[in-house]
């Protein structure tokens, strides 16, 4: 069977006796991500340690010595991994390359940014939480206030790809935040921190501090703190399963935004939906490699075009090749018993991106709790939310979304109670903190009350 003959994505009917469980098997083959290594990263994995380690325990080796060893195991692990020369003197891209960078690269490629910019800046100031005063009868107050961070780290891929969409989805938040202080690290290759279009970026959003490191290493710099680069009190931003390992490996160290995996689309379409916009979208999520599409609907007329579609727009792609195998091992068409069963499957993945396509979308997603994001009818492709609308693209994956929520500017925020009573409002809560204070045996917290009496 030639390659084009192969079924590009898992058929799979709801209403056969297997359906739901090659559907759990699909769904369950992105979410155990975090020990699957491929033969050449294992191949690397022994050329740098000597020994076939686990991700995980890679992770722990990397961290450990990067926390006791400092800026020369950071050094090291860069130029055994990354195979780049780096040193003390080159670790920080120079104010100057930023510039100058700035200053090269094509001007429309700076109004796109620019543009952007202002999009992501409006919405992250639109839902940016605010101080919130209670006043008491008493004469005192309660107040909630909201201060940013100090200092963040941003993690920038730089492996297959270069990626100025994630500063613009990372940095924004931040500077609308208020952060004063953000650290951006990349790999030093041609896609991270030696990339023309990422250092403009930077330039452009005011980011003076770029360390030509990635991985793991860079993860635990930022955590623990090297020489010439202090901790971070935040670490944000996507990168590869060695990335989001590190990043869980540090967390009580420092905060982070999310221990991402890979991409993911769960798409619920009804009869009404567009077979071409469908495909296209799921394609853009396979083009991850790997990258989880999943299309839910009842209409196995719809199944049937969407799938077609599939093999037609494949050929076309730059990265057809790695699309297709990610369409092989995570992609699944699959036909349901009905719409509202469509849309209860897709609540129950709570994916990172929720596209829907049907007749009444906005009604559609009242009944879906669960989802990163939502891209509703045929002109929200996930790919704007990726580049440009405004809301952030770094969302919870892997089924997360039940729990947690994509990056925006209040995730730089802090939060913190102010009480501040008068005598009046002391005596009126006097009497429930004595009965509470007795009850718990905590003689001292009533007296601290009392001695105010």
């Amino acid at each position: 069977m030639t390659p084009a003959a192969v079924p590009l994505c898992e058929r799979i009917d709801l209403a056969a006796p297997d359906g739901r469980a090659r559907l759990d098997a699909l769904r369950n083959k992105l979410v155990s991500q975090g020990d699957v290594i491929s033969p050449a990263g294992r191949q690397r994995t022994i050329d740098v340690f000597g020994e076939p380690l686990a991700p995980r325990q890679v992770v722990e080796r990397i961290c450990g010595d990067v926390r006791s060893l400092g800026l020369e195991s950071l050094l090291d692990y860069t130029r055994r991994i990354d195979r780049a020369d780096v040193s003390r003197d080159t670790l920080l891209v120079p104010p100057a390359v930023l510039a100058a960078a700035h200053r090269d690269v094509e001007p429309e490629f700076l109004a796109a940014v620019r543009r952007i910019r202002d999009r992501v800046e409006r919405f992250q100031r639109a839902i940016l939480s605010r101080d919130v005063e209670v006043p008491l009868a008493g004469g005192g107050r309660l107040r909630q206030r909201y201060l940013p961070l100090d200092r963040v780290g941003v993690c920038v891929p730089g492996g297959a790809a270069a990626y100025p969409s994630t500063l613009l989805m990372t940095v924004v938040p931040a500077k609308v935040a208020g952060v004063p202080e953000i650290v951006v690290v990349a790999p030093p290759t041609p896609f991270g921190s030696d990339n023309r279009h990422v250092l403009a970026t930077c330039h452009e959003l005011g980011v003076t501090t770029v360390v030509r490191a990635g991985g793991a290493q860079a993860v635990a710099a930022l955590a623990y703190g090297v020489e010439g680069l202090p901790r971070v009190d935040k670490i944000v931003g996507p990168g590869n399963l060695f990335v989001a390992l590190a990043k869980e490996h540090v967390y009580g160290d420092v905060s982070i935004d999310s221990i991402a995996g890979p991409s993911e689309i769960v798409i619920v379409a009804d009869a009404a939906g567009h077979p071409e916009y469908i495909a296209a979208d799921m394609l853009a999520q396979a083009e991850h490699s790997p990258g989880s599409a999943i299309l839910l609907t009842a209409s196995p007329a719809l199944a049937d075009a969407v799938a077609a579609a599939l093999a037609r727009r494949l050929a076309d792609l730059e990265r057809a090749d790695l699309t297709r195998d990610s369409l092989a091992r995570f992609c699944g068409i699959v036909v349901t018993q009905s719409d509202a069963d469509s849309a209860a499957i897709a609540d129950e993945l709570a994916a990172e991106h929720l596209s829907v396509d049907t007749r009444d979308p906005e009604g559609t997603l009242a009944t879906i709790r669960h989802a990163g994001a939502a891209f509703l009818g045929p002109w929200s492709p996930v790919a704007a939310g990726d580049y440009a609308a405004g809301p952030s693209h770094v969302l919870p994956t892997g089924g997360t979304a039940r729990f947690a929520a994509g990056l925006s500017a209040n995730e730089f925020l802090r939060g913190g109670s102010v009480i501040h009573l008068a005598e009046a409002d002391l005596a009126d809560l006097a009497a429930d903190i004595r009965t509470l204070a007795d009850t718990e045996g905590l003689t001292a917290h009533r007296r601290s009350v009392e001695a105010r009496g």
